[in-house]
């Protein structure tokens, strides 16, 4: 696993994990009299406004710590043990691909280092479980500067769901951004229709023609959007061209129905949008092969400030939307209702038990009906890498014969439908 600065990251376009728009929040801290904790999450860039003094002190947005001191006036200063920190639970859980520790308008009371560990601990856990829990150094001790935001990549292929945030000895942090992709628990979703292209089940705006006034992560962030800057707006086209947005779904599926939503686009809105579909499922490319799009919905004209729903009809599967919009404009969010297929919950399934600690992996075939002994088995044979080397670990459990050849077989079949074989 390793960590180095990245000034200009590109991870810094995947989804922030510690939104507090997916659920994420601060669920423990040793310290923070002079400013919450939970203001690391908020979306907004930190502010400052100067001479606005509390009774604590200036007013600061971001967290902060009191001033650390030693153990008595023989040791007036912390030790190199000392430090304060902060639990966040992430709102969604997933492989993280860098952070950013941002000190914005902490100049003479920044900490002097930082350091991030994660942890992955299954349900909703109490704070003494999350305290117990086993962390993972995702970020070593490193240097801090004031008023800078310092971009981290990180590389681990694990799954987790709380991070902790050290900062040594004391002082304060603006924001804190843990962009990853998503990987949701395939339990969850398993027999529902759900919104296919929602952040939090794994989908990912991947590319767009235009991103000047916003973002296109806003298109299937969480919630209605409450007001016109948390949509999709394009500038104003010039052009015969039209403005688009490509969503990679959370796993291959069906559409069965599509939400697109204009709602505080007034005056900007675009005047028409079709969707069309791409299924990358035999090993396609839909950002070069424009000939494999088909159409999902024909070209139809919007309303401003308006919820359209279309039903649609799933004759091909599809693992990639885009949505076109004519000429340009802005939308507020994209829904895509929709089931996914065999292979894409088989796919879903086996990032997931690839990427979870061993075992956290162990423990979820155990409660599907396995053995612990076959269980261990199963966990170590990983990475599943697809259906197939899935099938082939399943099978050399144990023999379907002998004595215990009905309870192996049955075993077997638990296992699975828990990787979604």
């Amino acid at each position: 696993m390793t960590t180095v600065p990245t000034p200009n990251a590109p991870f810094t376009e995947l989804v922030d994990l510690a939104s507090r728009r997916l659920g994420a929040g601060v669920v423990a801290t040793n310290e923070d009299t002079f400013a919450d904790a939970e203001n690391l999450l908020v979306a907004e860039a930190a502010v400052f406004r100067p001479h606005t003094f509390g009774h604590k002190g200036q007013i600061m947005d971001g967290w902060e710590s009191r001033r650390r001191r030693g153990t008595g006036a023989e040791q007036p200063h912390p030790t190199d043990e000392d430090h304060d920190w902060a639990v966040v639970r992430l709102g969604a859980a997933g492989v993280i691909r860098g952070l950013v520790v941002d000190t914005a308008h902490f100049t003479g009371n920044y900490p002097e280092s930082t350091s991030v560990e994660a942890a992955s601990i299954p349900g909703h856990p109490s704070p003494a479980e999350v305290e117990a829990a086993a962390w993972v150094e995702i970020l070593p001790r490193t240097p801090l500067r004031g008023d800078t935001a310092h971009a981290f990549e990180v590389s681990s292929a694990t799954r987790f769901t709380h991070v902790r945030l050290n900062i040594f000895p004391d002082g304060g942090v603006a924001r804190l951004r843990v962009h990853g992709e998503v990987l949701p628990d395939p339990r969850e979703l398993d027999g529902l229709t759900f919104d296919l292209a929602a952040q939090e089940h794994g989908g990912v705006a991947e590319a767009a023609s235009d991103r000047y006034f916003s973002s296109p992560h806003n298109l299937n962030a969480p919630g209605r959007a409450s007001v016109m800057g948390e949509g999709w707006e394009t500038r104003r086209r010039r052009d015969k061209a039209n403005d688009w947005v490509r969503i990679a779904l959370a796993g291959g599926g069906e559409v069965l129905a599509a939400e697109v939503d204009t709602t505080h686009f007034v005056a900007n809105a675009p005047g028409w949008a079709d969707l069309v579909g791409y299924d990358a499922s035999a090993g396609g490319d839909p950002a070069a092969d424009q000939g494999g799009w088909f159409a999902l919905l024909p070209r139809t004209r919007l309303q401003p400030d308006t919820r359209h729903r279309f039903r649609l009809n799933p004759a091909r599967p599809v693992t990639h939307v885009r949505i076109n919009v004519y000429p340009d404009g802005g939308l507020a969010r994209l829904r895509l209702t929709g089931r996914p297929t065999e292979a894409g919950r088989a796919g879903l399934a086996l990032r997931w038990f690839d990427a979870v600690p061993v075992a956290e992996a162990a423990a979820a075939l155990v409660e599907a009906g396995l053995t612990a002994g076959e269980a261990a088995e199963l966990a170590a044979a990983r990475p599943l890498v697809d259906a197939d080397a899935a099938r082939t670990a399943v099978a050399a459990l144990s023999p379907a014969d002998g004595p215990d050849g009905e309870h192996s077989s049955r075993r077997r079949s638990a296992a699975r439908r828990l990787l979604g074989i």
